[in-house]
Order: C-alpha cells, then structure tokens, then sequence
C-alpha cells in the first residue's frame, strides 16, 4: 500500500453554514509538494435508509434537491446527529420523511461521494419490518412518499427525477442482497 502524503499545513478558505474548505499542504512521497482544497466535514455523518415494506416494495421519496433545483425521487436521508447512534439516526430520518419506523435495521455499507475533495460519508441501512409512526422532521413541506417495486428497477432507472448516485447504488445493493437471501 502507498503511504499517504504527508500533510504540511492545514488552513480553513472558507466557511458557510454547511461547508468548509480547507486548503492543504502536501508533500507526496516522491517529493513531490502540492495544494488541494477540500470540502471538509464536521458533521457525524449522514444515513441513507433503504426501507422495504415488503421483500420486493422501497419506499422512496420526492424532495426538492436545491442542488439540482428541481424535486428529486430518491431515498429517506439525513444527518447523524452529533452522540446520535447510527441506528438511531436511521429510524428518526424514517418517521421524519415517510412516517413509518423499523423494527430491523442493518448497516450494509458506507459511500463517499466525490472523495477527491469531499470529507464525506453516508451509510447506508436497510429497513425492514416497517409499522407506522411518524415525528416531525425539519423539513419546509410535506415529502411525498413514492412506494416502487424493486423488480422494476429498470423502469426507475429511466425516470428524469431519479439520478442520485447513492439512492442508485443502493437499491442495487440491496436488490441484489435480498436476492441472494430469498433464493440463496
């Protein structure tokens, strides 16, 4: 395995609400020194939550995406709040924005998304045996929540509202898992 380059110095850029840039310093091993800037995280991280309602039945939700401008079909999502379990985390983002709980959550996975200059994770969980229960979330307006058969996938794949990367990759994953367990 390579060794990392060692980090010479180290300086905030900029800083907003929700990003801060950091300038860094590097001298690879070669001898090689550089400058790289990257989205730095302070956050606990965030869940992305695959609810099934049945073996074959995700849950999915449209929100406004500001980054897109437009609404976006994809998966619950969220923050990890700082001393939040994972978990936990996982089930509160799921009573926010689809109004169901989970009585089986598993950590599949963890994605980073542009690792090149994003200090970021999203783990991924899936939810089963869903019930009812909802709490107010922190969202401007109602989510509304799209149910879709995962043996459509293909059909959702050519939707123009659903291009999320992580949403993507994740019900392949789970797709595919849920496969191998039911006929396995």
């Amino acid at each position: 395995m390579r060794k990392k380059p060692e980090i010479l110095a180290a300086e905030t850029v900029a800083q907003t609400r929700l990003f801060h840039v950091e300038q860094l310093d590097l001298r690879f091993a070669n001898g090689v020194e550089v400058q790289y800037e990257r989205l730095k995280t302070n956050s606990a991280g965030a869940v992305l939550v695959v609810p099934m309602l049945d073996d074959d039945t995700v849950m999915l939700i449209r929100e406004y995406a500001a980054g897109v401008h437009r609404y976006e079909l994809g998966l619950p999502k969220g923050r990890v709040e700082p001393g939040e379990d994972l978990l936990d985390a996982a089930n509160r983002e799921l009573m926010e924005e689809i109004g169901y709980g989970s009585r089986r959550l598993e950590h599949l996975t963890a994605f980073t998304l542009a690792p090149g200059y994003l200090g970021h994770h999203t783990q991924v969980v899936l939810a089963q045996e869903l019930y009812l229960q909802s709490c107010e979330g922190d969202e401007p307006e109602e989510i509304e929540v799209v149910p879709w058969s995962l043996s459509n996938l293909a059909e959702l794949m050519a939707q123009d509202d659903f291009t999320e990367a992580r949403s993507i990759a994740a019900l392949y994953l789970v797709r595919d898992l849920l496969n191998k367990n039911n006929h396995g």
